[in-house]
């Protein structure tokens, strides 16, 4: 795993971004402390600050904390967006009192069933701040940006009626094909997408087609596969929908980053949740065929390369895409991000 540069720029960026609330417009997604993390990663430090004042148009004032979260009162404020302030206020006491890592264990099984939130950007989040204080070492602005990860989390917690569950007996990339394409469920925005999706015949048995684990050790390993299975289909499929899809495999890889820094106790129910993000996004976007897109005319030879061109292009889910191609590494996950290249619009994200 690539290590932070230690010059400063992610906190320095860090610090910028903690200013803005982790969404604009109402509900759309502030890539912005992902996008930087990843850039900051792969040898594009230069690029952070300038990426970050081409990206201020699409963000807002980080919003006020109107209510004082308290272990009396967290679940009626779950899921509750207006209290979006307070939440990241709640999270950033919690991580000034107690080793990050504790606030970490004690609120991740309490949100994962609502993995789905915000179109799995808080989790995806959760992901790139873990990381960075896994592989880089805790400062300030490292903590702080676990702390609105979190809080951003809780405020748009959304679970989805009914339980996604692995008991079937397919590795991911057969699981995934099982998927039924749903041309009822595929219109509108994914709020409405999901809300149509548990009624949908034939999806509570491909929602549970993945084989359960046998326990930690395979639970982690099948959700590797199920990142590298993501990455592979996403060149063939990326036509249907190619930035709620970039999320089938963004989402399991956040979960798989933050399982180093979680009892193996969780590893199986975090394993069930990514699947279901997983699923979730495949069932709502992906096309009926699948198109055949070699290795992309764009395709770099190495990763680093793709993700150059990945940063040049300068999309956030583009960047972010790279960034988890880049952990699976192969042919693959180089078709995989010059195909989001070729049909993700700059800005798009």
């Amino acid at each position: 795993m690539t290590a932070i540069t230690e010059d400063g720029t992610l906190d320095e960026a860090l610090e910028r971004v903690h200013s803005t609330g982790p969404e604009f417009q109402g509900w759309l997604s502030n890539h912005a402390p992902m996008t930087v993390e990843a850039l900051a990663r792969h040898g594009q430090a230069r690029a952070v600050h300038r990426w970050l004042d081409s990206y201020r148009h699409r963000t807002e004032d980080l919003p006020t904390a109107a209510l004082t979260i308290t272990d009396a009162n967290w679940h009626e404020a779950l899921g509750d967006a207006r209290h979006l302030g307070s939440w990241i206020a709640h999270f950033t006491r919690l991580t000034a009192e107690l080793p990050w890592a504790d606030v970490l264990t004690t609120w991740w099984p309490r949100l994962l069933p609502g993995i789905i939130a915000g179109a799995t950007h808080p989790v995806i989040r959760v992901g790139h701040a873990v990381r960075t204080l896994l592989t880089d070492g805790e400062t300030a602005p490292r903590t702080a940006e676990l702390a609105h990860a979190l809080g951003y989390w809780a405020a748009r917690h959304q679970p989805l009626p009914g339980t996604v569950t692995p008991s079937g007996t397919a590795g991911p990339h057969r699981a995934l094909d099982a998927i039924p394409v749903y041309a009822a469920v595929q219109e509108g925005g994914i709020r409405d997408r999901l809300a149509r999706l548990p009624a949908a015949d034939g999806w509570p048995a491909a929602a549970s087609g993945l084989r359960r684990p046998a326990g930690p050790d395979d639970a982690h390993d099948l959700l590797a596969e199920l990142v590298r299975a993501t990455v592979a289909r996403y060149p063939r499929y990326a036509h249907g929908d190619a930035v709620m899809l970039v999320h089938a495999a963004t989402a399991p890889n956040a979960v798989l980053r933050v399982l180093p820094a979680l009892p193996r106790a969780l590893w199986v129910p975090s394993l069930a949740a990514a699947w279901e993000a997983s699923a979730v996004i495949t069932a709502a976007y992906a096309p009926a065929r699948a198109l055949f897109a070699g290795a992309g005319a764009g395709a770099a030879a190495t990763m680093e390369e793709s993700f150059a061109l990945a940063a040049a292009h300068g999309d956030a889910h583009v960047i972010k895409l790279a960034d988890t191609a880049w952990d699976v590494g192969g042919p693959a996950a180089l078709a995989a991000t010059a195909r989001a290249c070729e049909l993700i619009e700059p800005g798009d994200g």
